[in-house]
This record gives structure tokens, C-alpha cells and sequence, in this order.
């Protein structure tokens, strides 16, 4: 048995979740998420989930897990939400934005000026001495971490200085330099 899929995922109050056609939506007071889902069976009774798989095939149990853990992920995203936090490590490295557009100066010759899906608030931090903090808010873990990978890929941290976009908690392995 699979140890993630068998976990029953409890519903929250104020969370209603519809399985139809191999399509499981979940509705809260963040926002609304659906996703589709084949070869396992869903069933649900007093606000509890479960997943079962017809047979032990090896691509049966990955699906198990997988959809277990989507499914866990939606409900808690449309019940809490999502946040990532990046932090901008650098001289004169800056963070700014006006609604959706976020404006990063991370070292090149102009700034990089880019469109926030409307799903993901954004949000920036500067207070001074510390460095600048970009805030990702969702309902939706896949999108908010894929916008903040594309907004680190801009200028991942480097192992000498540590310089570049990082997010907040993560541990750089650090090489020493040039030894005469």
C-alpha cells in the first residue's frame, strides 16, 4: 500500500468538494480548483477523502500517491492558500511592483519587468539594511511555485557570494575561492 495515498484527506468546514466524471473540483473562499483524474477511485463520506487502487501495477501505485497529494494541495489551497517568499541577495538589487507588474534590478544593464498571472498576488518588501523580499500569494501550489522558479531563474544564487534571487530558508552551498 501505497503510505501518502493511503491517507484520508479531511475537508475543512467552508470547503465543498464534487467528484463527477473523473473530474474533482474544489470550491472554498480563496477560489476554485479542478483537476482530472484516471485509474484510482475517489470516494467521499463525512467530510473525509479516500483513494483506492484496483491492483499493486507500479504505474497504479505512483498514480495513487499523486493524486492524493493533488488533491490534499487543492483543498488546503482554496482553504488557506499558497505563499513563497524570495529574497533579492545583492548589492543594489531591488524589488517593485505596481499591481500585477513585478520590476526587478538584479544586476543587468535594465530592468526586468514582469506579468503576474492574475491567480498570484504579488507582493514587495523593502525595509532598509535587509534585503528586498518578493511575496507570492495563491490558491494554486503549481502556479505559484512555477512563477516563483521563473522569477529566481532570472539570476540564481551563485556559490561563491551568494548573490542572486534565493528563496527564503534556502541553504546555498557556499565553495571558497581562489587560494594563493
Amino acid at each position: 500500500m501505497s503510505r501518502i495515498g493511503k491517507n484520508p484527506i479531511t475537508v475543512p468546514e467552508g470547503v465543498t468538494v464534487e467528484i463527477k466524471d473523473n473530474v474533482i473540483t474544489a470550491k472554498g473562499k480563496l477560489g476554485e480548483l479542478t483537476q482530472e483524474y484516471s485509474e484510482v477511485e475517489i470516494k467521499q463520506e463525512d467530510g473525509i477523502i479516500t483513494l483506492e487502487r484496483a491492483s499493486d501495477k507500479k504505474n497504479l501505485r505512483a498514480k495513487h500517491g499523486l493524486y492524493r497529494a493533488l488533491i490534499a494541495n487543492m483543498i488546503e489551497g482554496v482553504s488557506q492558500g499558497w505563499t513563497k517568499q524570495l529574497e533579492l541577495v545583492g548589492v543594489g538589487y531591488r524589488a517593485s511592483n505596481q499591481g500585477q507588474k513585478l520590476d526587478l534590478a538584479v544586476g543587468f544593464s535594465h530592468n526586468i519587468v514582469l506579468d503576474i498571472a492574475p491567480e498570484v498576488t504579488v507582493e514587495t518588501i523593502s525595509e532598509k539594511g535587509k534585503n528586498p523580499i518578493v511575496k507570492l500569494t495563491s490558491y494554486d501550489k503549481q502556479l505559484v511555485g512555477q512563477v516563483a522558479a521563473k522569477i529566481r531563474g532570472f539570476r540564481r544564487p551563485e556559490p561563491y557570494k551568494g548573490k542572486g534571487i534565493k528563496f527564503v530558508g534556502e541553504e546555498i552551498r557556499r565553495k571558497a575561492g581562489k587560494s594563493a
